[in-house]
């Protein structure tokens, strides 16, 4: 049968027919077929104009991103080690050629001739900024590098990706790998039963008797908040603070990875003239500088550590009176925190779990969804990666937007996390509109036998927040891939859409959508919402610390000309920690090796991107509440302000500077005042 992977680019991939062995003859077609592309659009003999310049390259590398894209998917949620190979043989092939794109003078030229013709001024704004960003792209890919310089660039490129990948894997297998088992009924004391079943099965599984406990976040998590026995909760918190380090299982020990990547970046840095890899980084962004990232972060920091000690002052006093505790273990926390939540707001989070059935929030979701925006979700039978993976069929006001494909469940094989990934976007192929398909991955505590998979209002929130992003590619108006929300957003606003959905899971209109007890559909009291909204707060410092330590850390890692050994690593998370953290993990604790974020996703030099973003998603949300207040509405299922934030956020994409966007749905320049407000951090002092 034909090459799955080959299909036109309009039509769907069948997944069923995907195997380890068809995906690199897939990509060493493409990759061959879109050279030559690249090669005849270059000739100086070619117009240099839309039709016969950028049309062709967009359309023949779009085919070969979308057969990478779904490779790498799959290498992502169904791993196998012949899934794994044939995607390791693909990558350096991969990583050549984005390199060659990037260097390719001739092509550059054709792109510069455009720019400076008169055929340029005809084109519209979009198409214009398009070729723009073209060409900043083409300098920050080392186009004017010669010689040896050019060699030793295109060398970085393909060691990089292939140590990100490394430092993926062993982050995948040293998660897969651990366990520990449990053969005494009485430690488990205080576990939700389901987490108690799953864990049974898996034991039995595995040809156990007893007990089989992991790392995966739907068995970690709850065993963290809710084992009594603190020995049980010691054993898992070891080893995911040892995971991928010399400390742990030493096969997957990323200790090399993280040296070799920061030095790599920083040489990358200096071969393009900046003096390091934070300032490069920045050329794509919002923040000017990184000392604009760091000025920023400090000031948030400063607001937020008097909030973060006085949280930590009440947990210790709780701890000291109802467990008298005087000394709290990192492995106490979760545990304490979640007793203290209780003992405050008289409720657990395993209460509201009952509440949050999968369907249940899946329809409430579709249905806030609708009314915000007018999309609706048409459950479609595809040809798919896994039977637990479910599609649908979006559509804006009766038409079309792509297809969402949902994978919820962690299981064995599947990276840890959630996150949204295209397969394509949306783009025009000989006039006819292909719209995107887009990958909306989470790690849900699957279903067990007569049991629904039954949700924290934590993951609740987790699905807003990952729906915000697929929405941002879906919803898009702009038919060009280049100016694709995902490719060419500036990454300190890429968050502002997936930070701002998460708003609405705090809506009383929106819960009573969502929720529906499992055993009898009745929605979450609204006594008991009002004990979620009291305690929305709670902690709110210690977790805004938490995320400005690691971006903090993130930028100063990067923020040097060369790069850092793994103890000065180390002893920069140390310094940090000092400023701007009340919790100290112990000193055999080893964050960065599983930090997949800086060392295998994307966010080097810019996970501060999420708390800018929050900055402008705060905001942004401030303008429904506004729109309640002043229409006297009990909600903000706004309508109006929901087609509002389409058309001049997700709907234009990238097609103009992210700033742009939020002036033109706010009507002025981003304020912190919302943030600080929603995270119940006042001007008043505080007693700690």
């Amino acid at each position: 049968m034909p090459n799955p992977l080959l299909v036109p680019i309009d039509q769907l991939i069948d997944y069923e027919h995907i195997t380890p062995d068809v995906i690199e003859p897939a990509i060493d077609e493409l990759i061959a077929q879109t050279r030559q592309c690249i090669e005849n659009v270059a000739d100086p003999a070619t117009p240099a104009e839309w039709d016969t310049l950028i049309e062709p390259h967009e359309v023949s590398s779009a085919k070969l991103w979308r057969a990478w894209s779904v490779a790498g998917h799959l290498n992502a949620v169904v791993n196998t080690p012949a899934l794994r190979d044939a995607y390791n043989r693909c990558l350096p092939k991969i990583t050549e050629f984005s390199t060659w794109v990037g260097l390719h003078r001739g092509l550059y030229d054709q792109y510069q001739k455009l720019r400076d013709s008169a055929h340029y001024e005809t084109l519209p704004a979009v198409r214009q900024r398009i070729i723009e960003l073209a060409l900043r792209d083409f300098r920050l890919g080392g186009v004017q590098l010669e010689g040896e310089e050019r060699k030793r660039y295109a060398a970085l490129s393909d060691e990089e990706a292939r140590i990100s990948q490394k430092f993926s894997e062993n982050c995948l297998d040293a998660v897969d790998e651990w366990h520990t088992l449990v053969t005494d009924a009485d430690r488990l004391a205080g576990i939700p039963p389901d987490v108690i079943s799953a864990a049974a099965t898996l034991a039995k599984e595995n040809g156990q008797t007893g007990w089989r406990f992991t790392l995966k976040m739907p068995c970690y998590l709850p065993v963290m908040q809710y084992a009594q026995d603190r020995t049980l909760r010691e054993t898992p918190y070891r080893g995911f603070g040892t995971l991928a380090s010399e400390q742990g299982d030493t096969r997957f020990d990323n200790t090399q990875a993280i040296e070799q990547l920061l030095n790599l970046r920083a040489e990358e840095a200096r071969l393009l003239g900046y003096q390091n890899f934070a300032q490069l980084r920045l050329e794509t962004r919002m923040a000017e500088s990184p000392e604009q990232v760091l000025s920023f972060l400090q000031d948030l920091a400063k607001r937020a550590k008097p909030y973060a000690q006085h949280d930590l002052a009440q947990l210790k006093a709780f701890a000291h009176e109802h467990y008298q505790m005087t000394t709290l273990e990192p492995w106490d926390i979760p545990f304490l925190s979640e007793r203290l939540r209780e003992n405050r707001y008289d409720y657990s989070e395993e209460s509201v779990r009952q509440y949050f059935p999968v369907q249940k929030v899946l329809d409430g979701f579709f249905d806030i969804v609708g009314q915000l925006f007018g999309v609706t979700f048409k459950p479609v039978k595809l040809p798919l990666w896994h039977h637990n993976a479910q599609a649908y069929e979006v559509l804006l006001r009766e038409n079309r937007c792509g297809y969402l494909v949902m994978d919820l469940y962690a299981r064995q094989g599947k990276q840890s996390g959630a996150w949204v990934d295209s397969e394509r976007a949306r783009q025009r192929v000989d006039g006819t509109l292909v719209t995107p398909v887009i990958y909306l991955t989470c790690n849900f505590p699957a279903p067990q036998e007569n049991q629904a998979s039954l949700l924290t209002h934590d993951d609740v929130i987790t699905l807003f927040h990952e729906s915000g992003h697929a929405l941002h590619a879906l919803l898009s108006r702009v038919d060009d891939p280049g100016a694709s929300a995902f490719s060419n957003m500036e990454w300190d606003a890429i968050e502002l859409p997936s930070q701002f959905m998460e708003n609405f899971c705090w809506e009383w209109a929106s819960i009573q959508k969502l929720s529906g007890h499992v055993n009898d559909n009745a929605p979450l009291p609204h006594t008991l919402f009002k004990k979620m909204v009291a305690a929305r707060n709670f902690q709110s410092g210690m977790q805004m610390v938490r995320q400005i330590e690691f971006s903090l850390f993130d930028i100063q890692i990067h923020n040097h000309h060369s790069g850092l050994a793994i103890e000065e690593v180390l002893n920069t998370l140390r310094a940090v920690r000092q400023d701007v953290a009340v919790l100290f993990p112990p000193e055999w604790h080893r964050f960065p090796h599983t930090f997949s974020h800086l060392f295998a996703g994307g966010y080097a030099a810019g996970y501060y991107s999420y708390k800018w973003a929050e900055v402008l998603s705060a905001d942004a949300y401030a303008a429904f509440e506004e729109y309640a207040q002043t229409h006297g509405l009990e909600n903000t299922l706004i309508a109006p302000v929901g087609t509002k934030f389409v058309d001049e956020i997700l709907a234009v994409g990238a097609s103009r500077p992210a700033q742009a966007s939020f002036e033109a749905f706010r009507g002025r320049e981003p304020q912190i005042d919302a943030l600080l407000r929603h995270n119940g951090m006042t001007e008043q002092p505080l007693d700690v």
